[in-house]
């Protein structure tokens, strides 16, 4: 049973895989910025957030209302099982009067002005105000999410890519040192127990490409989801520098937590529930209203069936038990809650700006080791052969010096994105993603 595909079929299999990065180099690139309007523009859970928010300015709206008049119309009819009456005794007579018919219809229309609600009515517009700050700082936030996450699938798909050139590479070589290692063989220079260990480590690095192949094709669709593509389409995605400039850590921390919007947003959840616990507290005061209509009632023992009416009403809540200043006092508490809860935060997002700021130094770092190394691991690979060739180094040192290429190589492309996507993080950490 082959395990692992004929060399025929692994080298089709390395031509479909060149003709379609060849077909992918030939349309144009995609840059990280248009990978975000895309993700910008598609992505359900940014949708749902915009609707909060237009949920939070509904609200707000509707807060605003509450100073217009309030119109009201009533009608209805009513069937009695008797005719109302008065009854009225006189010098030892009974009389009975009627009052109003059996059956009748009656028709209002009042309009009710609020006047002065001790301030009820002008903190809750207040408080929704703040609340749709609260929503838009909440998308923002949102935003800034959704562009790191399209940054850690666009880094992604490079680093998978880069894998594969240097896993295909990998075979390359062993090719190359299999060919020289037959040709050494054919003349009884070598052992045979040579050409089978290049064998072995040809086979295993065959499995390794189709391993970095599969792990591409899950980076591409896992990027995909994200633009709200089929997962299966290819992209060709431009190549990412790092940044070479960073400033100080004490300014980074100072502009985080100036700017993060999640501190922002939690700084207007909390106006915005004093504001309420300050409305409820205003239904412990006056409250005053004008109030104005028309009443009709169906009655023709009634000198006028239609009445104009105009009120001016106080109604003062003096005592309700504590109902009302425990309700506030509970609002406050909340506000307390989250209070805490941004000051934990500010904590946490200084420890995200230090951890970012210590990745992207440690990356930059790496870049210039394994810059190095990779050169010096290719020398030391052409060094190797040559004694080999000359019968002065074993096939285990040739076999050796490949690995120790190799994985500088991938060394060198993992320090890479590493160092471009700490980058990125230590954006996403100040809030200016």
């Amino acid at each position: 049973m082959r395990i692992f595909p004929s060399k025929p079929a692994f080298k089709r299999l390395c031509l479909v895989a060149g003709l379609m990065l060849f077909a992918g180099h030939a349309a144009a690139a995609e840059s990280l910025q248009q990978a975000w309007d895309t993700a910008l523009a598609v992505d359900r859970s940014l949708k749902a957030a915009r609707e909060n928010t237009a949920a939070a300015a509904s609200l707000l709206e509707a807060a605003k209302s509450a100073r217009l008049p309030n119109v009201v119309l009533e009608a209805g009819y009513t069937a009695l099982d008797n005719t109302p009456g008065a009854k009225a005794d006189f010098f030892g007579q009974s009389l009975q009067m009627p009052l109003g018919q059996k059956d009748s219809f009656a028709y209002k229309a009042m309009a009710t002005l609020p006047l002065y609600t001790g301030g009820r009515i002008g903190r809750n517009i207040d408080a929704a105000a703040a609340g749709v700050d609260a929503a838009k700082l909440g998308e923002a936030a949102d935003e800034e999410n959704l562009k790191l996450r399209v940054a850690e699938a666009y880094v992604g798909v490079l680093r998978a890519r880069r894998l594969l050139e240097v896993a295909n590479s990998h075979v390359r070589s062993l090719e190359s040192h299999e060919r020289d290692v037959q040709n050494l063989l054919d003349e009884d220079l070598v052992a045979k127990n040579d050409l089978l260990s290049v064998h072995v480590a040809l086979a295993d690095a065959r499995q390794r490409v189709l391993q970095v192949a599969n792990a591409v094709d899950l980076a591409q669709a896992a990027y995909n989801r994200l633009l709200g593509r089929p997962l299966g389409q290819v992209v060709q995605l431009e190549e990412l520098t790092p940044q070479n400039d960073t400033p100080a850590l004490g300014g980074l921390t100072a502009r985080a937590l100036e700017r993060r919007s999640e501190l922002a947003a939690l700084a207007r959840q909390i106006g915005a529930l004093h504001q309420q616990a300050a409305a409820v507290r205003g239904e412990d005061r006056p409250q005053v209203a004008l109030s104005g209509g028309y009443n009709y009632q169906e009655n023709r023992y009634q000198m006028y069936e239609g009445q104009w009416m105009v009120t001016l009403g106080v109604k003062w809540n003096v005592f309700d038990g504590g109902v009302v200043n425990h309700r506030a006092s509970a609002i406050d508490r909340q506000a307390a809650a989250l209070t805490e809860q941004r000051e934990d935060l500010s904590s946490v997002i200084g420890l995200q700006v230090r951890q970012a700021w210590l990745d992207v130094a440690e990356t930059r770092k790496r870049l210039a080791v394994t810059q190095s190394a990779i050169a010096q691991a290719e020398e030391n690979l052409r060094v190797v052969r040559e004694r080999y060739a000359n019968g002065l180094s074993t096939n285990t040192e040739v076999l050796d010096a490949e690995t120790m290429r190799v994985n500088s190589e991938a060394n060198h492309a993992a320090a890479l994105y590493d160092a471009a996507l700490a980058g990125l993080r230590l954006k996403r950490a100040v809030g200016e993603l």
